[in-house]
Protein backbone atom coordinates (compact mmCIF):
# COMPACT_ATOMS: atom_id res chain seq x y z
CA UNK A 1 0.00 0.00 0.00
CA UNK A 2 1.18 3.06 -0.95
CA UNK A 3 0.93 5.47 2.07
CA UNK A 4 1.32 9.42 2.45
CA UNK A 5 2.95 10.58 5.24
CA UNK A 6 1.64 14.12 7.01
CA UNK A 7 3.91 15.41 9.89
CA UNK A 8 2.80 18.22 12.00
CA UNK A 9 2.01 19.45 15.11
CA UNK A 10 -1.67 19.93 14.12
CA UNK A 11 -2.33 22.52 17.33
CA UNK A 12 -5.16 22.35 16.44
CA UNK A 13 -6.06 20.08 13.20
CA UNK A 14 -7.69 22.41 10.81
CA UNK A 15 -10.04 22.29 7.59
CA UNK A 16 -6.55 23.15 5.61
CA UNK A 17 -4.81 20.04 7.25
CA UNK A 18 -8.03 18.20 6.14
CA UNK A 19 -8.40 19.12 2.48
CA UNK A 20 -4.39 18.64 1.66
CA UNK A 21 -4.92 15.01 3.32
CA UNK A 22 -8.20 14.56 1.39
CA UNK A 23 -6.39 15.60 -1.95
CA UNK A 24 -3.22 13.62 -0.93
CA UNK A 25 -5.26 10.30 -0.34
CA UNK A 26 -6.43 10.65 -4.23
CA UNK A 27 -2.38 9.93 -5.12
CA UNK A 28 -1.40 7.86 -2.50
CA UNK A 29 -3.75 4.97 -1.50
CA UNK A 30 -3.90 6.38 2.71
CA UNK A 31 -2.62 9.23 4.32
CA UNK A 32 -1.43 8.86 8.02
CA UNK A 33 -1.28 11.94 10.38
CA UNK A 34 2.11 11.79 12.31
CA UNK A 35 1.65 13.59 15.17
CA UNK A 36 4.91 15.31 16.04
CA UNK A 37 5.28 15.80 20.32
CA UNK A 38 6.17 18.20 22.45
CA UNK A 39 9.76 19.38 21.59
CA UNK A 40 11.72 19.69 25.08
CA UNK A 41 14.40 21.78 23.89
CA UNK A 42 11.25 24.55 22.04
CA UNK A 43 9.01 25.29 24.65
CA UNK A 44 5.49 26.70 23.53
CA UNK A 45 2.99 27.70 25.84
CA UNK A 46 0.16 26.93 23.45
CA UNK A 47 1.44 24.06 22.07
CA UNK A 48 -1.11 21.03 23.51
CA UNK A 49 0.48 18.24 25.19
CA UNK A 50 0.59 15.33 22.12
CA UNK A 51 -1.88 12.84 23.29
CA UNK A 52 -4.38 16.16 22.88
CA UNK A 53 -3.51 17.01 19.93
CA UNK A 54 -3.52 13.09 18.45
CA UNK A 55 -7.22 13.27 19.92
CA UNK A 56 -8.15 15.87 17.62
CA UNK A 57 -6.55 14.50 14.53
CA UNK A 58 -8.59 10.87 15.56
CA UNK A 59 -11.80 12.88 16.23
CA UNK A 60 -11.31 15.21 12.73
CA UNK A 61 -10.86 12.30 10.52
CA UNK A 62 -12.73 8.99 12.50
CA UNK A 63 -15.19 8.87 9.58
CA UNK A 64 -12.46 9.00 6.56
CA UNK A 65 -11.56 5.64 5.82
CA UNK A 66 -8.57 6.85 4.20
CA UNK A 67 -6.94 9.06 6.60
CA UNK A 68 -5.08 7.55 9.88
CA UNK A 69 -3.15 9.09 12.56
CA UNK A 70 0.20 7.35 14.71
CA UNK A 71 1.78 8.39 17.32
CA UNK A 72 4.89 6.87 16.41
CA UNK A 73 7.00 9.84 17.46
CA UNK A 74 5.98 9.74 20.64
CA UNK A 75 8.00 7.02 21.79
CA UNK A 76 11.17 8.01 19.50
CA UNK A 77 14.40 9.58 20.99
CA UNK A 78 14.18 13.45 20.47
CA UNK A 79 14.40 15.29 18.79
CA UNK A 80 12.60 13.11 16.48
CA UNK A 81 14.21 13.49 12.53
CA UNK A 82 11.83 12.66 9.89
CA UNK A 83 14.33 10.09 8.16
CA UNK A 84 14.16 8.30 11.60
CA UNK A 85 10.65 7.81 11.90
CA UNK A 86 10.47 6.94 8.18
CA UNK A 87 13.11 4.32 8.64
CA UNK A 88 11.76 3.07 11.66
CA UNK A 89 8.13 2.94 10.08
CA UNK A 90 9.29 0.91 7.06
CA UNK A 91 10.89 -1.16 8.94
CA UNK A 92 7.73 -2.17 11.22
CA UNK A 93 5.50 -2.10 8.11
CA UNK A 94 7.65 -3.53 5.11
CA UNK A 95 4.55 -4.10 2.98
CA UNK A 96 3.88 -0.64 2.65
CA UNK A 97 5.75 2.40 0.73
CA UNK A 98 5.63 5.82 2.44
CA UNK A 99 6.36 9.33 0.77
CA UNK A 100 6.68 12.07 2.74
CA UNK A 101 4.12 14.92 2.57
CA UNK A 102 4.99 18.45 2.88
CA UNK A 103 4.39 22.13 1.81
CA UNK A 104 5.96 24.06 -0.76
CA UNK A 105 7.07 26.83 1.92
CA UNK A 106 9.40 23.48 3.51
CA UNK A 107 11.65 23.00 0.45
CA UNK A 108 13.63 25.72 0.88
CA UNK A 109 14.85 24.21 4.35
CA UNK A 110 14.70 20.69 2.91
CA UNK A 111 18.42 20.11 2.15
CA UNK A 112 18.90 21.34 5.81
CA UNK A 113 17.23 18.66 6.97
CA UNK A 114 19.00 15.48 8.36
CA UNK A 115 19.81 12.97 5.75
CA UNK A 116 17.58 14.83 3.10
CA UNK A 117 19.15 13.06 -0.23
CA UNK A 118 18.08 9.77 1.71
CA UNK A 119 14.50 10.88 2.40
CA UNK A 120 14.89 11.67 -1.56
CA UNK A 121 15.93 8.79 -2.82
CA UNK A 122 13.95 5.97 -0.54
CA UNK A 123 10.53 7.75 -0.09
CA UNK A 124 10.27 10.55 -2.29
CA UNK A 125 8.01 14.21 -1.95
CA UNK A 126 4.87 15.06 -2.70
CA UNK A 127 4.20 18.26 -2.46
CA UNK A 128 1.00 20.95 -2.01
CA UNK A 129 1.20 24.70 -2.95
CA UNK A 130 1.72 27.17 -0.39
CA UNK A 131 1.39 30.83 -0.57
CA UNK A 132 4.43 32.59 -1.77
CA UNK A 133 6.00 29.71 -2.23
CA UNK A 134 8.23 29.02 -5.11
CA UNK A 135 8.94 25.39 -6.46
CA UNK A 136 10.84 25.89 -9.67
CA UNK A 137 14.47 24.17 -8.56
CA UNK A 138 12.25 20.91 -7.97
CA UNK A 139 10.87 20.69 -10.52
CA UNK A 140 12.78 18.72 -12.79
CA UNK A 141 13.46 15.82 -9.87
CA UNK A 142 11.74 12.93 -10.77
CA UNK A 143 11.13 12.07 -6.50
CA UNK A 144 9.19 15.18 -5.64
CA UNK A 145 5.76 15.25 -7.57
CA UNK A 146 4.04 18.44 -7.15
CA UNK A 147 -0.10 18.08 -6.32
CA UNK A 148 -2.61 20.10 -7.96
CA UNK A 149 -4.29 21.52 -4.83
CA UNK A 150 -6.06 24.11 -3.30
CA UNK A 151 -3.85 27.26 -2.47
CA UNK A 152 -4.55 27.52 1.60
CA UNK A 153 -3.70 30.13 4.01
CA UNK A 154 -5.38 28.82 6.95
CA UNK A 155 -3.15 29.00 9.87
CA UNK A 156 -3.11 27.60 13.81
CA UNK A 157 -1.84 30.26 14.84
CA UNK A 158 -4.87 32.21 14.12
CA UNK A 159 -7.29 29.85 15.30
CA UNK A 160 -5.38 30.26 18.82
CA UNK A 161 -5.33 33.74 18.05
CA UNK A 162 -8.67 33.61 18.02
CA UNK A 163 -10.00 31.51 20.46
CA UNK A 164 -8.36 33.47 22.93
CA UNK A 165 -9.69 36.39 21.40
CA UNK A 166 -13.44 34.60 21.69
CA UNK A 167 -13.86 34.80 17.74
CA UNK A 168 -15.81 32.14 16.05
CA UNK A 169 -13.81 29.54 14.91
CA UNK A 170 -16.77 27.31 12.95
CA UNK A 171 -15.47 26.06 9.40
CA UNK A 172 -11.97 26.75 10.44
CA UNK A 173 -11.69 23.37 12.30
CA UNK A 174 -14.29 20.36 12.15
CA UNK A 175 -17.30 20.56 14.33
CA UNK A 176 -16.44 17.88 16.57
CA UNK A 177 -12.90 19.66 17.10
CA UNK A 178 -14.89 22.78 18.07
CA UNK A 179 -16.78 20.90 20.21
CA UNK A 180 -13.62 19.46 21.79
CA UNK A 181 -11.79 22.52 21.95
CA UNK A 182 -14.24 23.96 23.50
CA UNK A 183 -14.98 21.49 26.12
CA UNK A 184 -11.89 21.10 27.32
CA UNK A 185 -11.30 24.95 27.43
CA UNK A 186 -7.93 24.79 24.96
CA UNK A 187 -6.36 27.73 23.72
CA UNK A 188 -8.12 30.96 25.80
CA UNK A 189 -4.87 31.66 27.46
CA UNK A 190 -1.11 32.09 25.50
Amino acid sequence: MNIGLYFGSFNPIHIGHLIIANIMAEHTDRVWFVVSPQNPFKKNKSLLHEFDRYEMVEKAIQDNHRLHVTDVEFSMPKPSYTIDTLAYLSEKHPQHKFRLIIGADNLPQFPKWKNHNAILENYGLLVYPRPGATVSQWLDDSRVELIDAPMLDISASYIRKAIKNKISIRYLVPEVVERYIEKQGYFLKA
